[in-house]
């Protein structure tokens, strides 16, 4: 016959849950401490990538206005050079403009 009583079995049963929070709590430490190095590694690449699309914004950004302002100068020395050239080309440029908008407007009119 047995012989134990009811509070070794619950002592026995909060022991084995004891170690069972025990074994839990390592095993959440030991996911957590292995999760560190790849979160910090993620992080470090996320880091190295938006770095290198913002030093890439910036060298597109640097180039365009080198470019602009060339086309900007090239633009002020062809005038110096051809100004009646360049009277009768933003002439034509213009009355091709309002001839386009005048199109545009009688096709929207006409719907």
């Amino acid at each position: 016959m047995n012989t134990n009583m009811p509070s070794e079995y619950v002592e026995g049963a909060a022991h084995r849950a004891e170690v069972a929070v025990e074994n839990l709590a390592d095993g959440a430490h030991q996911a957590i401490n292995g999760a560190k190095p790849v979160v910090e590694r993620w992080t470090k690449e996320a880091e190295a990538m938006a770095r290198r699309g913002i030093d890439g914004a910036r060298d597109t950004s640097r180039q365009l206005r080198e470019r602009a302002a060339q086309a900007s100068d090239s633009t002020v020395n062809y005038i110096k050079d051809e100004p009646v050239k360049a009277m009768l080309i933003a002439a034509a440029a213009g009355a091709a403009l309002v001839t386009l908008i005048g199109l545009f407007s009688r096709s929207s009119h006409r719907d």
